[in-house]
């Protein structure tokens, strides 16, 4: 008697759109490349402008028609296998809506992070490290609010409100019943200390810590403190993100005031994995963390 074959093709069904578009982009820039054919080619034939494949490889286009995949499949002698998968992903892109795309959020969200809310919302762990403030997977309303007025001077009262619902929003992966995110944050004791609002604001804050910690089996928080000296993240913050769906491979993301981006490059990734590693084996274990947070709350 046979035994069933698993089937290696992806499921869609958790699949966002932002997700589904970066690794169709990936995929179909590889099948060009590996049929040693150019952009201006691939245009040529199908009578495209060059923008259009441009678009299409990095992931900068809303939706994907799977026409325009399986005409590129058929230039590049795709198999019927990776032609299927490479339609599923157009369809997605088709058929649902990511939460950031709504009216209501949509135009206060800068367009490289909406990339990155795509992969966050499906990543099955992710490992954040950071030296300034509280991660945002983390953040409570008052402590979001008061970086939004601070960061964005000037806004409207409804645009702040507007950028809070977005960082509140995201924070649902936290909590859904199925599969929530498997979330390490590593933070510099600096975090602990720098008041953001009032003093009731950083209390409330660090309190909500510890709770999530506590309580949130697949919520981990560790602590670097200012006596372990020099250490691996002080290049600054990253978050790596690991997916469980489809076969995309860990991708490293970095943010500063020049703006926002991903790496895939294997080098990259290893590189930010090992650092996050090592802040891991360095820095004090869970409960520990756990009690230096505590203490940290009752100075405020």
């Amino acid at each position: 008697m046979n035994e069933p074959v698993e089937s290696t093709t992806p499921s869609f069904e958790a699949a966002t759109p932002a997700l589904c578009r970066l690794e169709l982009g990936s995929e179909l820039r590889k099948l060009r490349m590996d049929s040693a054919m150019t952009a201006a080619e691939v245009c040529r034939i199908l009578s495209w402008a060059g923008s259009k494949l441009t678009r299409l490889e990095t992931a900068d286009n809303g939706v994907v028609e799977p026409a325009d995949v399986i005409a590129l499949c058929q230039i590049y002698s795709a198999s019927a296998e990776k032609q299927h998968v490479l339609t599923g992903y157009a369809t997605v892109t088709k058929t649902k809506k990511d939460w950031w795309q709504s009216p209501d959020v949509r135009d206060v969200i800068a367009p490289g992070f909406k990339a990155y809310l795509g992969l966050e919302a499906t990543a099955e762990k992710l490992g954040n490290y950071e030296s300034e403030y509280v991660p945002g997977l983390l953040q409570t309303e008052a402590y979001i609010r008061t970086i939004h007025e601070r960061a964005h001077a000037g806004l409207p009262d409804d645009q702040i409100e507007r950028l809070v619902a977005v960082r509140t929003t995201r924070q649902e992966i936290l909590h859904r019943e199925a599969n929530p995110l498997e979330f390490t944050a590593i933070i510099s004791e600096a975090v602990l200390r720098r008041k953001v609002g009032s003093a009731m604001v950083m209390k409330e804050q660090l309190l909500h810590i510890a709770d999530l910690a506590s309580s949130h089996r697949h919520v981990k928080v560790q602590v670097v403190p200012f006596d372990l000296g020099a250490h691996p993240g002080m290049n600054g913050p990253f978050t790596v993100l690991k997916f469980g769906v489809l076969a995309l491979k860990p991708i490293v993301y970095l943010e500063n005031l020049g703006g926002a981006g991903v790496s895939r490059r294997e080098a990259d990734v290893k590189k930010y994995e090992a650092a996050f590693g090592d802040l891991q084996a360095l820095a004090p274990g869970y409960q520990e963390s756990l009690s230096m947070i505590h203490t940290a709350s009752k100075e405020f």
